[in-house]
């Protein structure tokens, strides 16, 4: 028969270690979570290229005052002739692939690393930083 108080530290020792594991995986998926919201995020920016919707990539850009109407419109012009130069180049961008993602919580900030796959069936990895403003992320 063990002693009593042997049998009250281990069931501690248990519950605590139950504690521990718990919270452990409880914090990796929170982070897991973050990573994949952060290259969907990323992902449906440059998806909107794909189907010819400028402004919405636009309005995915991250910019710390209003922007004025005129440099809008030139931001969307410069994307029209990203996709056009795409097009001329690789017979244009096909899919936006996700490869991983990393984030900084403290600096609100995150590294999201697409793959472009072209119409000539190249591949680009591309690194788009991106940040959070108010639980939204943006690209940088």
């Amino acid at each position: 028969m063990r002693p009593r108080h042997l049998i009250f530290n281990s069931s501690f020792l248990f519950f605590y270690f139950l504690l521990f594991i718990s919270l452990f995986l409880f914090s990796c998926s929170g982070k897991h979570e973050e990573t994949d919201i952060v290259g969907a995020a990323a992902k449906q920016y440059y998806d909107y290229l794909l189907v010819g919707n400028y402004e919405a990539f636009v309005d995915g850009q991250y910019h710390r005052d209003s922007i004025s109407p005129n440099y809008r419109e030139q931001l969307i012009a410069n994307a029209k002739m990203f996709i056009a130069q795409q097009r001329r180049e690789h017979r244009g961008l096909y899919e936006v692939q996700v490869v991983k993602t990393s984030v900084n919580e403290k600096a609100h900030s995150a590294d999201a690393f697409l793959v472009f796959v072209y119409g000539d069936s190249t591949r680009e990895e591309v690194l788009v930083p991106m940040v959070e403003h108010k639980g939204l992320w943006y690209l940088k």
